[in-house]
């Protein structure tokens, strides 16, 4: 299986996943910037604040390597962008719990605070959304390349009677 056979290339959902990664990752370049404009020591933990948010060096190259990833995959497009979205969504959620724990002790090197981790999971619920928009749902329209590879006896079913409606005499003469 290849993740750029599984889509087509014109399919309105690309434009969803380049949209999301994209934006978000536009974001993270931003922020990444500011907290390197500010000259941060690369592991202080002193409560430096970069929009409203407590930064250092790591945590500005870490925004900078992650925006990055999700740009390049909005460049890519297709199941590659809705991937990397997952991919990228679920490690935010994931560090935002991390770092709840974090807070307070020796070993938060990022310098997260509580706003932080209300960042963290804000951002990557808006991305694994992103990612997961038109793949993951009960609902999904028979046309869906998603849907289609779930049910493919379904699917196929659906092709034969629509391939049979095509080529019936009765259509033919419609069409004259």
């Amino acid at each position: 299986m290849n993740l750029r056979d599984e889509l087509p290339v014109d399919h309105r959902l690309t434009l969803v996943y380049r949209i999301g990664a994209a934006g978000c990752g536009i974001l993270l370049l931003a922020f990444g910037c500011l907290g390197f404009t500010n000259e941060l020591g690369f592991f202080s933990t002193e409560g430096a604040r970069v929009a409203g948010l407590s930064t250092n060096g790591l945590l500005s190259l870490v925004s900078l390597v992650v925006g990055a990833v999700l740009v390049v995959a909005a460049c890519v497009g297709g199941n590659v962008a809705s991937t990397v979205n997952m991919v990228v969504g679920g490690s935010f959620v994931l560090s935002g719990f991390v770092n709840l724990f974090l807070i307070d002790k020796s070993a938060n090197l990022l310098d997260f605070s509580m706003s932080n981790v209300i960042f963290s999971f804000v951002m990557g619920l808006l991305i694994l959304t992103f990612g997961m928009y038109g793949r993951v749902t009960g609902g999904l329209p028979h046309d869906n390349p998603y849907w289609r590879r779930r049910h493919p006896e379904q699917a196929a079913r659906e092709d034969a009677r629509a391939g049979a409606v095509h080529r019936s005499p009765a259509t033919a003469l419609t069409r004259r």
